[in-house]
């Protein structure tokens, strides 16, 4: 082991400065320096422990000799003292910080915007504001620009085409490709203001702030890797931020179509609508209004059978002569431990429902209740209807177009021939026929 010096406390009260050499099998080779009954003595007993431990040893000359950069106790200067401390760097997480951008593709994609380079690093380190940004890199040991450049550089940052620039390093660092997944989700982010100014507005917040805030949508691919995030007004709704995010992920790749998935809850019907007229391929889930009519026919030729778990009914939608859609499927699939939940749910509520129908309970929201005039009855049908569904979930999709198509590619609905061509022999539909055996040609 290497010596050290150490300071205990003695019976008497004061403390003991000792250099210790060796501690083998409990034996210690100790030295006693002294003891001191204030801080001012026990700081000189350990700097007089110390040089006796550096005795003997070299000194590199850096020529700081005589300097008056080396201070001392009193401010005074020392030959061969401690050099002085100007600066320090972070030189670790900054080196590794640049790796990790350059490796994305960011430097040549913001080519080499220093500026930019200094924003993003000094966020990550720690999220703070423009103006703040030159304090996180003063402390990592950075020399910032100064905050007039940085506002002359915003207006750059915010154009479409460094976006989009930001985007296609993002999805060729992710390798993406015709069959990956992309995720999309809706935040928000509020700002420290009590007025608006139209595009930071007032919405609904999951938080329930009543600040300005802005809704920011993202999409990653399947292991949550950015791609694009694109910035949309406070008071948009979560619904209507789905399509403009895809088109310009569309435009940004130059993709002809995607896939959409999405449930219900992200989905509305004007979204479905939209969807289906951009041409695009989806597989949404969808809420069950009424029972559908291949579940109804499969009941009917299997009375008093439960649907087996896992099923997967299949009904194709194909598109009208007047529909500019494309053929749809839509499919209904049956789990037995989801329809044991939805049912015991059903039980409760109608429970509940016969309760406040005899007085027992006050009438609640229940959707069991059905209210006629003065009247509360319990809505069977609407219990049977509920029961027939139990278990069921439904997704749409409309597949993708086929390759070598065009995109307003529809297939022939009409089944009739088509009209005469011109300059071409016409075949008459009825021929006259022989009228007796002797008309027919002889035979060879």
């Amino acid at each position: 082991m290497s010596p050290f010096v150490r300071a205990v406390k003695t019976a008497s009260g004061a403390t003991a400065v000792q250099i210790v050499y060796s501690n083998r099998r409990g034996s210690r080779d100790i030295e006693h320096i002294g003891s001191a009954h204030d801080e001012a003595r026990l700081e000189l007993l350990k700097t007089a422990a110390r040089q006796r431990l550096a005795a003997g040893q070299g000194e590199l000359d850096l020529g700081m000799a005589g300097a008056g950069g080396a201070v001392g106790r009193g401010g005074r200067g020392v030959d061969g003292g401690p050099l002085p401390i100007v600066s320090t760097r972070m030189a670790l997480l900054w080196d590794a910080l640049g790796q990790v951008f350059d490796l994305l593709g960011f430097d040549a994609a913001s080519e080499g915007d220093e500026v930019f380079r200094q924003l993003v690093l000094a966020r990550i380190i720690e999220p703070s504001s423009k103006l703040d940004a030159a304090r996180v890199l003063e402390e990592v040991g950075v020399q910032a620009c100064s905050y007039p450049t940085l506002k002359r550089r915003l207006p750059v940052y915010a154009r479409p085409s460094w976006r989009q620039a930001l985007a296609a390093a993002c999805a060729a660092h992710a390798g993406l490709s015709a069959a990956s997944l992309v995720l999309f989700d809706v935040s928000t982010l509020y700002f420290e203001t009590d007025a608006g100014d139209g595009f930071r507005e007032s919405g609904f917040s999951k938080e329930r702030r009543l600040e300005p805030q802005i809704t920011i949508g993202l999409l990653t691919d399947a292991a949550g890797f950015p791609l694009m995030v694109h910035a949309f007004e406070g008071n948009k709704a979560e619904t209507t931020t789905l399509l403009p995010t895809i088109g310009a992920f569309m435009d940004a790749h130059r993709l002809d179509d995607v896939t959409v998935v999405a449930d219900a809850g992200m989905v509305s019907a004007r979204n479905q609508r939209a969807i289906e007229d951009a041409g695009l391929s989806f597989i949404l889930g969808a809420r069950i209004p009424d029972v559908p009519h291949v579940v109804k026919a499969w009941r009917e030729q299997h009375p008093g059978q439960d649907i087996p778990d896992g099923h997967v009914f299949v009904q194709p939608w194909p598109a009208g002569p007047s529909d500019p859609r494309r053929d749809q499927v839509i499919y209904y699939q049956h789990k037995a431990d989801r329809a044991r939940r939805a049912l015991r749910g059903i039980d409760e509520q109608v429970a509940k429902a016969e309760k406040a129908v005899a007085g027992q309970t006050p009438v609640k929201r229940n959707r069991f209740v059905q209210l006629s005039g003065g009247t509360r009855t319990v809505n069977r049908t609407l219990e049977a209807k509920a029961r027939a569904l139990a278990g069921l979930e439904r997704l749409r999709q409309q597949p993708g177009r086929l390759p070598g198509r065009h995109p307003g590619h529809r297939r022939i609905r009409d089944r009739r021939l088509p009209p005469v061509v011109p300059d071409r022999k016409v075949i008459p539909d009825v021929q006259a026929r022989p009228g007796r055996p002797t008309d027919l040609p002889p035979q060879a």
